[in-house]
């Protein structure tokens, strides 16, 4: 009979090769469990996992995460050095949201905040709200001592705006996010999520990242989703919140994030063409992702190992 031992080997090994391949990934056996979106979120994932061991909470571990993703600006999509609105400024959008005690908080259009993943947490942890925005999220941020850079010169910008002068050079190709979900070694789920938008939005713009149950959706009870693409393609449809829903009907959550996929595309004029990425795990410790049009890269940890996994784009019914 095959030891319990290497058991655990066998099919560690398996999740490992995920890494290399699509298809739906396999469970967890013990321990934390850390998925977020895209290759960068290995570096995120990699923070959560050492804020979990040195025995910090599990909100620390999504904040440290995140803020990591946030400290890099990776891809352009993330943090202050992301993607500019169509003005010339960054304007960022980040919420939280704890399972167990079913708290969240979030912010939106915020400018020359460092960390929003940080300002999302004192909204939910110091204020009698859920979602502040704008001139408002950043008076709260910097009342709290969240980092902050001077926003001046944002002056010359917003009023060359208002006066219909419009840069033309405008880049629009970035619309990524970090959504990142944990389930700690108890079983507790947990995630946040952070973007800098889509790149070259109209000023004001918010997507789907702050907005809970369309960038993010956390239940204790059956799991947690996130997205990323085209927000305005997951925020009609509350798609983070449809994946829950689905594997609270028992689906696996691969299956769960490919449900959501095709009933998103059955409804839009658009079909599959919508940019849009879903990742999600459940309290059994299982995860899996799904795309619409696109292979679709996320990051993994558990058992002290940390891997990119590929997703195709989900099959068109």
């Amino acid at each position: 009979m095959m030891s319990l031992n290497l058991s655990r080997v066998v099919l560690f090994a398996s999740f490992l090769l995920l890494g290399a391949c699509a298809g739906a990934p396999a469970a967890v056996l013990d321990g934390p469990l850390v998925v977020s979106t895209w290759p960068f979120g290995r570096h995120a994932n990699d923070k959560a996992m050492e804020a979990l061991t040195a025995g910090k909470s599990l909100l620390d571990a999504v904040e440290l995460g995140i803020r990591e993703t946030e400290r890099r600006s990776s891809d352009g999509s993330v943090g202050l050095g992301g993607r500019p609105n169509a003005a010339g400024y960054p304007q960022l959008d980040a919420c939280i949201m704890d399972g167990p005690s079913r708290d969240a908080g979030a912010v939106g259009g915020v400018e020359g905040i460092v960390h929003p993943i940080s300002a999302a947490r004192h909204v939910m942890e110091k204020s009698q709200h859920v979602f502040l925005v704008g001139e408002g999220a950043r008076w709260f941020a910097l009342e709290h001592g969240v980092e902050s850079i001077p926003i001046e010169d944002l002056k010359a910008k917003k009023d060359a705006w208002v006066d219909g002068h419009r840069p033309k050079d405008v880049d629009r190709n970035g619309h990524d996010t970090i959504a990142l979900l944990i389930r700690d070694k108890d079983g507790h789920i947990a995630g946040g999520c952070s973007t800098s938008g889509a790149g070259g939005k109209l000023p004001g713009r918010v997507g789907d990242s702050p907005i809970l149950g369309s960038g993010l959706y956390v239940d204790e009870e059956v799991g947690a989703a996130g997205a990323t693409g085209i927000g305005e393609n997951v925020m009609r449809y509350c798609g983070s919140f449809l994946v829950v829903e689905f594997m609270r009907q028992g689906m696996h959550p691969q299956k769960a994030c490919e449900e959501t996929v095709h009933r998103i595309a059955s409804l839009d004029p658009r079909g599959y063409k919508l940019d849009i990425c879903f990742i999600a795990l459940d309290k059994m410790g299982r995860y899996g992702a799904a795309a619409s049009n696109q292979r679709f890269p996320f990051a993994v940890a558990s058992n002290g190992r940390s891997v990119v996994v590929n997703v195709a784009q989900v099959v068109p019914r």
